[in-house]
C-alpha cells in the first residue's frame, strides 16, 4: 500500500513539475509566463471566449486568469469586446500577435504530447486517460465533500 502511495503521487507531482517547467521554458522566448499559456491556447483553439469561461476551461481562480489576462491585453496579445455587461463577461479576442503566437503554442502542445505519448498505442493513451479522469473525479469527489465521510469511501 505504501509503494502504491508513493508511486501516484511521486509521479503525478513529477509530471506536474516537468509540465511548469517546460511551460516555463517554451514561454521565455516570448516574455510570457506559463500561466499564459492556457489563457493564449483556449482563446485561439475555442475561439473568442469570456474570462469566466476560461477559468473553467484553465481550471484556475478567478484572480489568476486575471491576472494573465490583464497582462496580456497590456501587451498586445488579446481584447476585449466592448459589451454593457461587467468586464469578465466581455468575449475575450485575440489580436494578430496573440494569434500567432497561439498558433506557435498550440504546434508546439502537439509535438510535445506526441513525444511524451511516443510508445504508446492509441488504446493504452485512451486507457491512461480513461483512468486518470476516473481517478480526477473520484478525488474531486473527496476534495469537495463537507467531510471524508460524505465522500462515500
Amino acid at each position: 500500500m505504501k509503494e502504491r502511495f508513493e508511486t501516484f503521487t511521486v509521479l503525478l507531482s513529477k509530471i506536474s513539475r516537468n509540465i511548469r517547467r517546460i511551460k516555463n521554458r517554451e514561454m521565455a522566448a516570448y516574455g510570457l509566463r506559463a500561466p499564459h499559456i492556457s489563457c493564449l491556447y483556449y482563446l485561439y483553439t475555442d475561439g473568442p471566449i469570456a474570462a469566466t469561461d476560461l477559468c473553467e476551461r484553465c481550471e484556475e481562480d478567478k484572480a489568476s486568469i486575471s491576472r494573465s489576462l490583464d497582462y496580456l491585453e497590456k501587451h498586445g496579445y488579446l481584447t476585449r469586446k466592448a459589451t454593457p455587461d461587467k468586464r469578465y463577461k466581455c468575449p475575450l479576442v485575440l489580436t494578430e500577435k496573440g494569434k500567432e503566437v497561439g498558433q506557435k503554442i498550440a504546434d508546439r502542445i502537439a509535438q510535445l504530447l506526441d513525444f511524451a505519448s511516443e510508445g504508446l498505442t492509441a488504446e493504452e493513451r485512451k486507457a491512461l486517460y480513461h483512468c486518470l479522469s476516473v481517478i480526477c473525479d473520484r478525488l474531486d469527489a473527496v476534495g469537495t465533500a463537507s467531510d471524508i465521510s460524505s465522500a462515500h469511501l
